[in-house]
């Protein structure tokens, strides 16, 4: 078990928060066990908080408008920055520019960066020179283990007697990962012993126990990671409740995750988050999105489990509209629907329980 929290995180996101693309640094603001979160950067949101901005909630996370400033105000504050953790997501994984430059400012500041993109900052020769001269650590968390830590799909996942629900999209950077770790928490609480298997690099710098990186492991191990993680949360941490974060979706064009989780998790019930105001794919116009109900039966065939719930994320939809919007959909679709954001995921946590004993 790791010793949380590591460190304070100022929470790099030039440009981006509050959009798509910038659904790692929302997840670490909404929760984190592994940072002590002191303030997000972006100059578009500078002076605001970060919480407020997503959430209409106040949080305690200030936006500031450069690295300098972040780093500064923290140590003003006595509470010194010790990490800056990169909460971009863009499309591709790929780093710009003038976020490099920004970077190389951190390590020159004597911060430790976290990057979960897929440039990989310690094979980058400048920023590992820097990160060297002022005693810093680089850690890529999208790199990969050595192929000798990798496993293969063996079929042990056929002893694992905890209830599997994999958390599944109708598209990329819906909202999966918070549902998933809203549901966790609910259920917790309800005092039943569940645990999140992340699936991505914002799941591992929240702090989930059980956490595999899908997008860029070798594809002949891609199934046999699920199978294990899952089987260590299971053998290890005795859950009750294992819940499988989904990454992309089943038919988004770049995206195309779900299977692998569905094939090697073999979970007993899927929820599938789902943006009703979304027409098309995420950064994919001209792509519409499957109708509700033709993705709903796309996992049903696929997995021979059930579709439980659908959970919405309410981009687009006015606060008043979004109790119309889920009773529409459960009327479409016959199944229960929450906005765990607005409405808490105790409705969930109970249907997942009446599934457990069942």
């Amino acid at each position: 078990m790791s010793t949380f929290p590591e460190g304070n995180a100022l929470v790099y996101c030039q440009g981006a928060f509050n959009t798509p693309n910038g659904k790692t640094a929302h997840g670490l603001v909404r929760f984190t066990r592994r940072y002590r979160v002191l303030s997000v950067i972006d100059s578009r949101h500078a002076g605001q908080d970060a919480a407020f901005v997503l959430d209409g909630k106040p949080g305690g996370v200030p936006v500031y408008d450069s690295v300098q400033s972040a780093f500064q105000h923290a140590r003003d504050s006595g509470k010194s920055a010790t990490h800056l953790v990169v909460g971009l997501a863009p499309d591709g994984g790929r780093l710009s520019a003038s976020a490099r430059e920004d970077i190389k400012e951190a390590v020159n500041l004597g911060l430790n960066v976290d990057c979960g993109l897929h440039d990989f900052l310690s094979e980058d020769s400048e920023i590992s020179h820097l990160a060297a001269k002022n005693g810093v650590q680089i850690r890529d968390v999208r790199k990969t283990p050595p192929r000798d830590e990798l496993h293969f799909f063996s079929g042990k996942i056929e002893q694992v007697t905890a209830l599997k629900v994999a958390l599944l999209g109708t598209d990329s950077a819906v909202g999966k990962r918070t549902t998933a770790w809203k549901l966790v928490q609910a259920l917790d609480h309800a005092g039943i012993s569940a645990q999140l298997v992340g699936t991505g690099q914002t799941s591992w710098m929240q702090g989930a126990e059980y956490c595999i990186i899908l997008d860029s492991l070798i594809n002949d191990f891609v199934s046999g990671e699920i199978e294990h993680a899952v089987w260590t949360a299971w053998h290890e941490a005795k859950a009750e409740v294992i819940v499988i974060e989904g990454q992309g979706s089943l038919m988004n064009p770049a995206y195309p995750g779900g299977f692998e989780i569905l094939a090697a998790g073999r979970p007993d019930a899927v929820v599938l988050q789902h943006a009703p105001a979304r027409k098309d794919y995420d950064g994919f116009p001209g792509y519409p999105i499957q109708p509700l109900a033709k993705q709903i039966q796309a996992i049903e065939l696929l997995s021979g489990k059930p579709v439980v719930a659908v959970t919405i994320n309410h981009e687009g939809i006015e606060p008043d509209e979004i109790a119309s919007v889920c009773r529409s959909i459960h009327k479409e679709t016959g199944l229960p629907t929450f906005d765990v954001l607005t409405q808490g995921a105790e409705g969930l946590a109970d249907l997942v329980r009446s599934r457990r004993k069942k």
